[in-house]
């Protein structure tokens, strides 16, 4: 790890050197991913759903049709609306208490992630690297391009959007207009898997994790270094044994960034000056959440891990689920809720790991790590719908 500069902690500032970097090599392999066949090895079929005596019941909220789409797609959770988009470039407004369509658009173009929104903006990217932002109505506001195709979610805040590439850029756009800010770029191993993950903004600050394992921040305003930490270190003969990329959103509070590498480690940072707190030897393709308590992260195998968040010491290990081939954790009310290949979310006691519930969906996978939501979680499936799941 490397302290570059001090932070701001007033407006929490982290950043990555800008401008200038040329795109990665035509010939630079990639793994898609998050795929859940790549993450198991095997396009077969799940295992069984494993027996359940349940004590908690998970109803779906709503379910909104949006249509269908892949990694790099996820809603867009506000305190006043949840916004989607779908590969066919519809862009959609709905209402978070009932799942009712408030508008719903096309942005005339083939889109490959979607959607960013804050109070003022709404933005989605297409497979030609065009940025589109609307208001918070539907309105187009403007229209620009960064290097590559846009894979991940944008975020947007503070004046600030924040758009990842498949050339391996980072770009700041103006809210405003799309004028650029900053942009950062930094070399990749030979071998990656491509991250559809997007950031986390919190605090002045973008935090995003890379391939070989690094947890960055990005300093929102201006584009400049506030640090950055080893989550794993790549190891092994082959290049694909070294594969330790982060590919999943980090986890910030008050005290923490916390981040977790495929084939690596899980692990937590301090805030401000990026020095380690603690690390475990759990690596995970589907990514991490957080409570007062516990980290839970779902490993490389399936299994669902809590971790003391102040220590990282073993809590419990779930693994009834490991043939599901489950998605990254999310907290679903007072319990932790994955969703697995065929759309089942399953629901896990944060005390103990008892396995205490689950509900069917639409049969297809989810598109990203569910959001969590005031008393459940928000996902958008393969299939097109956004489902909004509570417990009860």
């Amino acid at each position: 790890m490397t302290s570059r500069q001090p932070l701001r902690i007033a407006a929490f500032a982290l950043a990555l050197a800008a401008g200038g970097c040329s795109s990665l090599p035509s010939w630079m392999p990639t793994i898609p991913a998050p795929s859940f066949d790549w993450f198991t090895g095997s396009s077969k079929a799940p295992g069984p759903l494993p027996e359940l005596s349940p004590s908690v019941t998970p109803v779906i909220a709503w379910q909104a049709q949006v249509g269908k789409a892949a990694a790099g797609f996820a809603p867009m959770v506000t305190p006043e609306a949840i916004y989607a988009a779908a590969a066919d470039g519809t862009v959609m407004r709905i209402d978070p208490a009932n799942g009712r369509a408030v508008w719903r658009i096309s942005a005339g173009r083939t889109l490959s992630a979607g959607a960013g929104a804050d109070g003022s903006v709404v933005v989605v990217g297409s497979d030609k690297g065009d940025v589109l932002a609307f208001d918070t109505n539907g309105t187009a506001l403007w229209a620009t391009k960064v290097g590559s195709e846009v894979i991940s979610p944008p975020k947007t805040a503070e004046g600030t959007v924040v758009v990842f590439s498949g050339d391996g850029r980072v770009y700041g756009l103006s809210t405003k207009d799309g004028s650029r800010r900053w942009v950062y770029q930094r070399a990749n191993p030979p071998l990656i898997v491509r991250n559809y993950a997007g950031a986390v903004i919190e605090r002045g600050g973008v935090f995003f994790g890379t391939a070989g394992g690094r947890l960055l921040g990005l300093d929102l305003a201006t584009g400049t270094v506030g640090w950055e930490a080893a989550v794993a270190t790549p190891k092994g003969a082959t290049e694909l044994e070294r594969i330790a990329d982060v590919t999943s959103l980090p986890t910030i509070d008050e005290r923490y960034a916390c981040a977790t590498a495929y084939q690596g480690r899980t692990g937590c940072f301090d805030i401000v000056r990026g020095t380690p707190v603690w690390s475990r030897d759990i690596g995970s393709l589907g990514g991490i959440a957080i409570d007062a308590k516990n980290l839970y992260v779902t490993d490389d195998a399936g299994a669902v891990h809590a971790l003391d968040r102040s220590t990282g010491a073993s809590v419990w290990k779930q693994d009834k689920l490991a043939q599901r081939r489950i998605g990254g954790p999310q907290l679903v009310a007072d319990h932790v809720g994955v969703v697995d290949v065929e759309g089942w979310l399953h629901l896990i006691s944060p005390v103990n790991g008892a396995y205490v519930g689950r509900v069917a969906t639409d049969g297809s996978a989810p598109t990203s790590q569910p959001a969590a939501t005031i008393g459940g979680a928000t996902w958008q499936s393969a299939s097109g719908t956004v489902f909004s799941v509570r417990a009860r």
